[in-house]
Order: structure tokens, then C-alpha cells, then sequence
């Protein structure tokens, strides 16, 4: 299983990321991307990408009410206090074609 993940929200100023950017983690290893990636971006993503490969996002409590088949995650940038911007990312689980 595949992993796409796409920016949907930015709290401040993300000097990286715009909201709609997307990158790709396949074969849960390979970081495919068009776009720069951020190490913050990659850092809050570590403790969950292989998890969600096998299992729900429900079972790690990062999906939503309405959207249990996509979780969500944000990076760690205190975007209150370095002036930066703290981005949230939306995961969708993508079957290999």
C-alpha cells in the first residue's frame, strides 16, 4: 500500500509547503515527490507511515469522525513562536495499481 500525502490546512507561514502540495511515500520507502519535502513534514510522519500501510487510521487515533479511512498529522514547527508555519497533512492509503 501507498501512501499519499497532501497539505490541507497551514497555520502562519510555511516557507515549504502551499496548501494542495502532495508527495508520495511507495512501497513504504520510496519518497516520491515533485515538490521540496520538509524534514519537520517527514519527522511528524516517521512514527506512523508503516503503520498505515497495514492497518487503519482509526486503529492509531489520527482519522477524523467523518473521514475514518485518512489521517491526519501536522509538523512540529510552534508556528506561535518561530514566526514560521505549522502545516497539516491529510494521509489517503492508495492500493497499488
Amino acid at each position: 500500500m501507498d501512501l499519499q500525502i497532501k497539505v490541507i490546512e497551514i497555520k502562519g507561514t510555511c516557507p515549504v509547503y502551499e496548501v494542495g502540495d502532495k508527495f508520495t511515500l511507495k512501497d513504504g520507502y520510496k519518497l516520491v515527490s515533485d515538490i521540496p519535502v520538509c524534514m519537520h513534514a517527514i519527522s511528524s510522519l516517521l512514527p506512523y507511515y508503516n503503520a498505515l500501510r497495514i492497518s487503519e487510521p482509526e486503529e492509531w487515533g489520527l482519522n477524523s469522525k467523518n473521514k475514518k479511512d485518512k489521517a491526519y498529522i501536522q509538523c512540529p514547527d510552534a508556528q506561535e513562536y518561530t514566526e514560521g508555519g505549522t502545516a497539516i497533512f491529510e494521509i489517503n492509503r492508495q492500493s497499488k495499481k
